[in-house]
């Protein structure tokens, strides 16, 4: 009996120090889950509000620097050339000779002009007098005509003039050689080529969209490559009336002053035109986040005390703000510090 009843309180003592242990550790883990909830911190943040600017509205094309225009210097047959008279980067006026043709048939052209002339002569006197007829007289004009006719294209082609006011780009042959009329310059035969290049011109396409908004005398700025921070002021001089219906695309030419010659064709450079002001979104370009691997950006809008992740279209940077096109709203208070600590929906709590 002494032996049942020690077991017997004994087993209750013991079920009762268990039950007791789990609801010590019941209540101790219960209170460790609400004390962490209580100690998570929220993500500390720096934000700013999203304002409504004016915004120029800019298209910028890449561009090739062109002459205004360029001449071929040629002779119209296969003559031997006697003297170049001018030089690569020499300066010409239009009408000054530039090349000097072998002149033997010139020569010998002025020659049987000037006796069909003095023959033309006689005759018409004596067409006067009745001594001959009208239809010998008429034969003698036509071969007259024709000795004027050559001796004017041997005038041209042995004296070659230049027919614009600009720079010598190129030279091709040498005093003496034979001008074989064989292509040297883009396609062409030349013994020279002479370039405008005050003013310039660049040649842009550019997408149907901008049709509209383009007109002659718009104002346009160059950037170039070689002159960093430097920008040159032109117009536009022909918007070209038709679509391209391959492309959708159409052609607009710019020309540039260039008096201090420092633009040259072949040069490279972007144009920019400014098509007025709209108002525009602007975003500190610090709360912009670029997503790697897919070029997109996002942003982190504060709504309710939570960072909201949203995806933004941007336009050009401004200073140091990002035109918004389409993802934001003026007055939205936006994460511009700390967006690498935060995921979507995250609570956080703005740091003044």
């Amino acid at each position: 009996m002494y032996i049942d009843m020690k077991r017997k309180i004994s087993g209750v003592i013991t079920g009762t120090l268990m039950l007791s242990g789990i609801a010590l550790f019941s209540a101790c883990s219960g209170k460790s889950e609400t004390n962490t909830e209580e100690v998570a911190e929220k993500a500390l943040v720096k934000t700013a509000l999203v304002a409504e600017e004016q915004v120029e509205q800019l298209a910028t094309f890449s561009a090739s620097i062109e002459a205004f225009e360029k001449a071929y210097i040629s002779s119209a047959q296969p003559v031997r050339i006697e003297r170049i008279m001018k030089e690569v980067g020499d300066y010409v006026r239009k009408n000054d000779v530039l090349v000097q043709m072998d002149a033997s048939n010139f020569r010998q052209a002025q020659t049987q002009l000037e006796m069909l002339e003095k023959e033309y002569a006689r005759m018409d006197t004596l067409y006067a007098v009745g001594s001959v007829s009208l239809q010998q007289l008429d034969q003698l004009k036509s071969q007259l005509d024709v000795a004027r006719n050559s001796y004017a294209n041997l005038v041209e082609n042995t004296q070659l003039r230049s027919p614009i006011s600009g720079i010598v780009t190129g030279r091709f042959y040498e005093d003496g050689e034979m001008f074989s009329m064989t292509p040297v310059a883009n396609g062409r035969s030349a013994i020279l080529t002479v370039e405008v290049i005050d003013p310039v011109k660049v040649t842009v396409n550019m997408g149907e969209q901008y049709f509209p908004r383009i007109d002659k005398d718009i104002e346009v700025s160059l950037a170039l490559d070689v002159y960093s921070g430097k920008t040159f002021e032109g117009s536009v001089h022909i918007k070209y009336p038709t679509i391209d219906v391959n492309t959708r695309t159409f052609t607009v030419e710019m020309t540039f002053p260039n008096q201090e010659g420092l633009i040259r064709p072949g040069m490279f450079g972007r144009v920019t035109l400014v098509f007025g002001e709209l108002e525009r979104v602007v975003v500190p370009d610090l709360a912009v986040v670029r997503q790697q691997g897919i070029n997109e950006n996002y942003v982190f809008v504060v709504e309710n005390g939570r960072a909201v992740r949203r995806t933004i279209k941007t336009g050009r940077l401004i200073g140091n703000h990002y035109e918004v096109i389409e993802g934001l709203n003026g007055g939205e208070e936006v994460v511009v510090a700390g967006q690498s600590r935060l995921l979507d929906g995250t609570e956080v709590e703005v740091q003044k």
